[in-house]
C-alpha cells in the first residue's frame, strides 16, 4: 500500500458483501435488497392469481356441475366405481361459492380445507409481497408424507361403507 495516497471513503456498510444488512445488526447478518418498485407493483401477481381463481370459482358457480353434460365425470369413477379425492370438487366448489357451506363439506371436505388454506396462503403472500419479502414455503419431507398420507386416507376412508359420510 502507498503510505502517501488517502484512503478511499469506506462504502456504505450494506453495499459491502457479507456485511449487515444495518449498520447496528450483528457482524455475518445477511443483506436483503429491498424489492424493486411500489408495494402496488409488487402486489400485482398475487392479485392475477387471485383474479384467476376467483375467476374459475365465478364460472363454477354459474355452471352447475350438478347438471349432466357440463363437466366430464371422473375416469376413476367412471371406470372403476372408486371416488378419488378430488371426487366431488367441483360440486364442492359450487356450494361454496353459492353460500351452501355443509353441501361443501359433503361434496368433498378436503377441498373445503384446501379452499380455506389456499385463502390464508394467499393473504400471506399479498402481505409479503407487499413488504417485498419473499414468501417461503418449503416443508421437509416428514410434511410432505403427512400431506400425502392425509390424502390417501381420504381417498380409502371415502371409499369404505363406514366413511360414507366423506362420499359426494
Amino acid at each position: 500500500m502507498d503510505a502517501d495516497r488517502p484512503n478511499p471513503a469506506p462504502a456504505h456498510p450494506a453495499a459491502i458483501p457479507g456485511a449487515p444488512a444495518h449498520p447496528a445488526a450483528p457482524p455475518g447478518t445477511p443483506v436483503r435488497p429491498a424489492a424493486p418498485g411500489t408495494p402496488a407493483k409488487r402486489i400485482l401477481v398475487p392479485l392475477g392469481t387471485l383474479g384467476a381463481v376467483a375467476s374459475a370459482f365465478a364460472y363454477v358457480g354459474l355452471v352447475d356441475p350438478n347438471q349432466p353434460g357440463h363437466y366430464p365425470v371422473c375416469p376413476l369413477f367412471r371406470f372403476t366405481g372408486l371416488y378419488c379425492p378430488g371426487c366431488g370438487g367441483l360440486r364442492s366448489a359450487h356450494d361454496f361459492i353459492t353460500g351452501h357451506f355443509a353441501a361443501a363439506v359433503h361434496s368433498n371436505a378436503l377441498a373445503v380445507a384446501g379452499y380455506l388454506l389456499f385463502a390464508v396462503g394467499w393473504v400471506l403472500w399479498a402481505v409479503r409481497s407487499a413488504r417485498g419479502l419473499p414468501l417461503r414455503f418449503a416443508p421437509s419431507d416428514r410434511q410432505w408424507w403427512l400431506i400425502g398420507s392425509v390424502v390417501v386416507i381420504f381417498s380409502v376412508v371415502r371409499n369404505l361403507p363406514f366413511g360414507s359420510v366423506l362420499a359426494p
